[in-house]
Parts: structure tokens; C-alpha cells; sequence
């Protein structure tokens, strides 16, 4: 059987379905990735991104912190692709029950879905330091240098999960709640090298893990089903009759 056809078989046949993605979900949107040729850390900047994107560089360099971060995370004109609105698609049929993502993006809820696990946090969330007050990225790409409140003057804060930084309990709680209990895990568009989410495929032990990558990742051979193709591809042909 052909293997899309495999996919929209599995999927006809399941109930209980997570989606489980990475940076190259968000790709096929214009926004670019950080492990491929042309990703953010093959680029040059004054400071390796690895570095800016830190716990300790952000409390000491605020300012290139921003600059960077307005550049190349804050990717506020991206519109959801084919992949974002076949997942939502499936959520209203009720078979998928939940999304888990490293992406910032938020383009998952731009589509429709409701039940989103992001494990990275999201560009979309800002929150003073000092006070709470939540701020809009829209207001964060609005402003020179680091951004201040616009009640109290503190530090507004993205809500993303920077390296030396824990993930949040309650999302990986979640996260790990609707793998544990899914009867098909479909992962998309991740390397399956950033930890701990990466470790949260662990908890699946079901027989219809499917993997969708355009290039080899190191869980190739966990895969029952692996297609090496384009994510919105995949995803479009498999959900367009459920």
C-alpha cells in the first residue's frame, strides 16, 4: 500500500490521534528552521543563536537579545499552511486530541486548533517581569531595545522557554497525558534532537507511530509508518476524506 494512503487509512481507523511537531511544520509558512542548511544556526551573527537564545546571554546582553529575537523569532506576517489546518481539521472531527509542539509560532491556534501543548512557550505570550502585565507581540516588534511595560516600566519578557531554562510543568503534564493515552502518534517536522521534549515519545506504546520528515531523524528506526515527504503534503492527502 502506498504510504500516504497507509497514513489516511491509520488515521480513518483511529480515535485517539496526537500530533507531535517541530520547526518543520512551520517551514512550508516562510519561517525558517534552526538544524537545516539554511537555518538559523547556519547563519552568522555576532553571537552564535544558540548563545542569544540563552537564559544567562538574555540577563546580560538585553539589547542584541531583542534585536535578535525581533528578527528572526517575531515572524508576525506567517499564515498557517496546509499542515496547521489538516490537524485542525481533524481536532473537529473529533479524532485528534491534541497537538504537541516546539514551534513559537502560535500558527496551530491561527488555524483552529484549540488543544495545544507548547512546550517552547509562545511568541504571542509577553509578561512584565515586574508586574505581570501581559503584552502583545505586536507591541514587542513595535519597540526599539528591550521592550518596557506599559504599566509599571518593568522588563516585558517573551513567554518562551530559553535554553538553561526548565519547560513548563503543567504543558509537559499535558503533553504527556495525550501521548500516554493516544492510539496513534504522528510526529512531524523535528529533528527528534532537542530534549527533554523529545523524550516525551517515550510515553507512547502504541503500534502507529508515524514519523513525516523530509530528512532522516535518529527515531527513524521506532517509526511503524515513515514517509519522507512534505509535512502539509502528508497531512492535506491524509485528513482531505476523514
Amino acid at each position: 500500500m502506498d504510504k500516504l494512503e497507509q497514513l489516511r487509512q491509520w488515521i480513518n481507523e483511529s480515535e485517539r490521534v496526537v500530533f507531535f511537531g517541530g520547526a518543520g511544520v512551520s517551514t512550508e509558512s516562510g519561517i525558517p528552521d534552526f538544524r537545516s542548511v539554511d537555518g538559523l544556526y547556519n547563519q552568522k551573527y555576532k553571537y552564535p543563536p544558540e548563545t542569544i537564545l540563552s537564559r544567562t546571554f538574555y540577563c546580560n546582553h538585553l539589547a542584541d537579545f531583542y534585536e535578535f529575537y525581533r528578527d528572526k523569532l517575531l515572524n508576525l506576517d506567517a499564515k498557517p499552511n496546509k499542515a496547521h489546518y489538516a490537524l485542525a481539521k481533524l481536532e473537529e472531527t473529533g479524532k485528534l486530541t491534541a497537538v504537541v509542539t516546539q514551534n513559537i509560532d502560535g500558527l496551530h491556534q491561527a488555524a483552529g486548533s484549540k488543544t495545544v501543548y507548547e512546550l517552547h512557550g509562545s511568541v504571542h505570550r509577553n509578561y512584565c517581569l515586574r508586574c505581570g502585565k501581559m503584552h502583545p507581540a505586536e507591541y514587542i516588534k513595535s519597540v526599539d531595545g528591550p521592550p518596557p511595560c506599559l504599566d509599571c516600566g518593568g522588563l516585558v519578557k517573551p513567554d518562551v522557554v530559553l535554553y538553561e531554562e526548565g519547560l513548563n510543568t503543567a504543558t509537559v503534564q499535558g503533553a504527556t497525558k495525550a501521548i500516554t493515552e493516544a492510539d496513534m502518534l504522528i510526529i512531524g517536522g523535528t529533528s527528534l534532537s532537542v530534549y527533554p521534549a523529545s523524550g516525551l515519545i517515550e510515553y507512547y506504546s502504541g503500534n502507529r507511530l508515524v514519523l513525516i520528515n523530509k530528512t532522516p531523524t535518529e527515531k527513524d528506526d521506532r517509526a511503524d509508518l515513515l514517509i519522507h515527504d512534505s509535512i502539509g503534503t502528508a497531512l492535506d492527502f491524509a485528513v482531505e476524506s476523514v
